[in-house]
């Protein structure tokens, strides 16, 4: 069974930085368990934390201007060939690690027969990983344009500031019927002692769900978003989330 977490927030909220603290402390505690990291922001941030710069995207399949690695096999239906084509787009990162960028995704009033192919190719992708860990652009609406599929945790980045609070309680609004059935909450981020008060300030008037906060951090690696101080915060807050513990 395939656990999915979510990860939305303004850009520049520390996205990236919580899907890779949450990649690295899951893989550290399940070093047996594959997971599949999805771009879904349209900056490629998450690839260039890796180092690296990702150009074949599902957008390059969905528009049909994808270079692929090999020929293309024969006699292949075309949701065999759309299949076929996202794991030639697959990116390992480690042995039970891959990567997926999205880029641009297609409108779901779209009537094209490739977006029902690549919503079903996605789902049969999804599901052969044990974690899913997705790096959304802004809300779960984006990604939900892409495929169809539950998500288990929703994690709505903010800082401590008032639009932050603000922008975080839309994003809730706007993804709540995506999230269904699922936990969903924020993460305060980038808090130091002296945001304290104003953050419970904004949990009172925005009525949001703080499922933790986590400390700023001045040494954090700038490029590979790696950050010790980070990480430990985020094994203290499993437990309090609904995934496999």
């Amino acid at each position: 069974m395939t656990t999915k977490i979510a990860v939305t927030g303004k850009g520049g909220s520390g996205k990236t930085t919580i899907t890779k603290a949450f990649l690295n402390v899951l893989t550290e505690k399940f070093p047996d368990k594959s997971f599949l990291l999805i771009d879904n922001d349209l900056t490629g941030e998450l690839g260039h934390s890796f180092r690296l710069d990702i150009r074949n995207t599902v957008y390059g399949i969905r528009s049909g201007k994808h270079e692929y690695k090999t020929g293309i096999p024969e006699n292949m239906s075309k949701q065999e060939y759309i299949e076929w084509a996202l794991e030639d787009i697959l990116h390992p990162l480690a042995d039970n690690i891959d990567i997926l960028v999205t880029w641009f995704v297609g409108s779901k009033d779209c009537r094209c027969p490739i977006t029902g192919q690549l919503n079903e190719a996605l789902k049969k992708l999804i599901a052969r990983y044990d974690f899913v860990i997705i790096d959304c652009e802004f809300d779960l609406k984006y990604f939900n344009q892409l495929v169809d599929t539950d998500i288990d945790l929703t994690l709505i980045v903010a800082n401590p500031t008032e639009e932050s609070a603000h922008l975080a309680k839309r994003i809730e609004e706007f993804s709540a019927k995506y999230a269904i059935g699922g936990q969903m909450g924020v993460i305060i981020n980038k808090v130091q002692n002296h945001d304290l008060e104003k953050l419970y300030d904004l949990l009172r008037k925005y009525d949001l769900d703080i499922l933790g906060a986590i400390p700023f951090d001045e040494n954090i690696e700038q490029i590979t978003r790696k950050s010790v101080l980070i990480e430990d915060t985020v094994r203290e807050l499993l437990i309090r989330l609904n995934l496999p513990q």
